[in-house]
């Protein structure tokens, strides 16, 4: 490496996206790995699809080994200039109609108002059939 460091923009980087010019932005550092995609054990194109952003979190979930790692200087051709790499949007889950609880037992309430006379009247035919002596002959 030289004593000077090269700064890109993630525009610039964005730009050599496909096989014959492939660059990518792991920890703050651009590499030029088109002579490596032949090579990598995951294929070309697991390494295509992470140009034109931060592929730090796809870099660090495959989990590499250290060998990778040490590889990685060879490709390395300056830094990035983190201000143009757009910051990670917090995520928000989708909103959800409010769950009204004063419904629901209100919903128990009828359900039941309904379902404990039927149990009352089962119950009294259940009664009466089996009480009921049997006629002897």
């Amino acid at each position: 490496m030289d004593g000077e460091r090269k700064v890109y923009t993630l525009a610039e980087v964005s730009q050599h996206n496909h096989a014959k010019d492939c660059w990518l932005v792991i920890e703050g550092k651009v590499y030029n790995v088109t002579k490596f995609l032949e090579d990598h054990p995951g294929g070309d194109d697991v390494l295509l699809s992470s140009t034109g952003k931060d592929a730090s979190d796809d870099f660090e979930d495959v989990g590499h080994s250290s060998s990778a790692r040490a590889m990685m200087d060879e490709f390395y051709v300056g830094d990035i200039d983190t201000s143009t790499i757009p910051s990670k949007t917090k995520y928000t889950p989708p909103k959800q109609p409010h769950y009204d609880q004063d419904k629901t037992s209100e919903f128990v309430v009828k359900l039941l108002l309904f379902l404990v006379p039927l149990l009352i009247l089962g119950l009294a035919f259940g009664v009466r059939f089996y009480t009921k002596a049997p006629a002897s002959s």
